[in-house]
């Protein structure tokens, strides 16, 4: 006799909404901030946020934030959560949630094997592949690789180890005098480099040199864009097309700098948005063959003098534009893409026709938002004495911003004039060059149709920064320079 699987079958869009709504199992999103998860919470029973940096002050019902104690400096993302998770508060807090048949599930939105050594000694179930994985997917040279094996293009590029200028030269000779070069791993422009000549290499020729090999490129005059993606059982869902906002002084210290994205039914036309989608498919189909499953994210390159479509880079994760595409109306109207990762980690089965969900995704089901991540640009390092509230801010007529409530959900903004901010940097933190200040969500656009900042980005900007205030260090100055040198290297977004 055949035996009768007792799992649950959820068959359609309502019957998966139900289904998290109902949801009995304890999820944690621990992270340094729940800004990439923001809004989750109110589609998933018992999802929680434990977070290193308290945007809301206390505000959010759903978020822990444990109380400081002595720890190493952390270098990485990676260093935040493993101190999480071992921290007391938080491990009392997981035995008090524990449901009878365990701690419950976590996902992150970065993690190494020792990560993943504490939560299964926690009885946590990571909901994500695994951090090998990961790394290889997320290493820009063997994602260049997998590309090709996905028959998805990727600028004009070399992929060599380079041990000097003329070496460089040697093995770029059919890419031009002008090429960007970059290392395996890097946010936001840090290990981006663009070389023109023996002085531009000169410049960062430390960096290229220790890596085993870089990924050399020709340079092309280019506009970014970016997808966010989850690979199901059932093929892979693509969301929306999102535009990039890349390297604004205004906004980023980084040259090839990561600082904001639009999501906008006309910034591509659509047989731009068809190649992208079609390139999201195959790179999933791909990955899935690898053992891969859940969300991911493609940055494009679309070349402005041929209109070729490249992919620049892979996220295996959740990304900074992740709130963007999980709070969008199309979400709202069917489920948030990440409800579909986790739907690859529950204890169901589940029936979805993935083509009529992606046809449903389309610029008549998208509402025009877009986000602003405001760095401190400078390469001074001074301690914070005032700083916005997050919440819901309003633009007045004057240029001058002024605070309205406070919100933990950027869904209550109401027209263009109002912006949900996200503070990250709090008084008693530290300015120096590339911390995150915080995130602006606003509807409507932020650039230009030539792609630079308009006029309504930049006095939110200004008004965003004038609520914030500093002073020089004094005697704390060198044990915290040489602390915030190293924290300086990743972000935490």
């Amino acid at each position: 006799m055949t035996k009768t699987s007792t799992r649950p079958m959820l068959r359609g869009i309502a019957d998966i909404r139900r289904y998290f709504h109902r949801n009995e199992t304890p999820i944690y999103f621990v992270s340094a901030t729940s800004f990439n998860l923001l809004g989750i919470d109110e589609w998933v029973r018992n999802f929680r946020y434990i977070n290193y940096i308290d945007c809301f002050d206390g505000a959010h019902p759903h978020v822990l934030v444990p109380s400081e104690v002595p720890h190493e400096p952390f270098t990485s993302i990676e260093d935040i959560n493993n101190y999480l998770l071992v921290h007391p508060e938080v491990k009392a807090y997981l035995d008090r949630r524990a449901a009878p048949e365990g701690t419950g599930k976590v996902v992150f939105l970065m993690f190494d094997e020792k990560t993943e050594k504490i939560c299964r000694e926690a009885g946590l179930e990571v909901c994500f592949p695994n951090a090998k994985l990961r790394a290889e997917i997320d290493d820009k040279i063997s994602a260049t690789r997998i590309a090709d094996r996905a028959g998805i293009a990727s600028v004009p590029n070399v992929l060599a180890k380079v041990k000097s200028y003329a070496d460089l030269q040697r093995v770029s000779k059919d890419l031009g005098d002008d090429v960007v070069i970059q290392t395996a791993f890097g946010d936001s422009g840090h290990t981006t480099f663009f070389i023109s000549g023996e002085e531009d290499y000169k410049d960062h020729a430390e960096e290229i040199e220790a890596a085993s090999e870089v990924k050399i490129m020709k340079r092309i005059r280019c506009r970014g864009s970016a997808l966010e993606a989850c690979v199901t059982r059932h093929g892979t869902i693509v969301g929306p097309m999102m535009t990039e906002l890349v390297g604004f002084p205004e906004l980023t210290p980084y040259r090839g700098g990561w600082c904001g994205n639009e999501v906008h039914p006309d910034a591509f036309p659509a047989p731009v948005r068809q190649r992208a989608q079609e390139m999201a498919k195959a790179f999933g189909e791909e990955i899935r063959s690898m053992g891969y499953r859940g969300y991911f994210e493609l940055d494009f390159l679309r070349d402005l003098d041929t209109d070729d479509l490249y992919l620049g880079e892979v996220n295996p994760r959740v990304t900074g534009a992740s709130a963007m595409t999980n709070l969008a109306a199309f979400a709202h109207a069917d489920a948030p893409l990440f409800l579909f990762h986790l739907l690859e980690w529950a204890d169901v089965d589940f029936d979805l026709d993935v083509d009529e969900l992606n046809a449903r995704w389309e610029p008549d089901n998208i509402d025009p938002w877009g986000q602003l991540v405001i760095k401190h640009t400078q390469e001074t390092v001074e301690m914070v004495t005032k700083a916005p509230q997050s919440g819901i801010w309003r633009l007045e007529d004057d240029g001058t911003v002024k605070f309205e409530r406070v919100q933990t959900h950027r869904r209550t903004v109401e027209n263009e004039r109002q912006g949900f901010f996200l503070r990250i940097t709090k008084p008693g933190d530290y300015f120096y060059e590339g911390a995150d200040l915080g995130i602006l969500i606003t509807p409507g656009r932020l650039m230009t149709d030539d792609f630079q900042l308009n006029g309504r980005a930049r006095t939110w900007i200004r008004g965003i920064r004038s609520q914030y205030a500093s002073r020089p260090l004094g005697a704390e100055a060198p044990g915290v320079q040489d602390t915030l040198a190293e924290v300086g290297n990743f972000k935490i977004l």
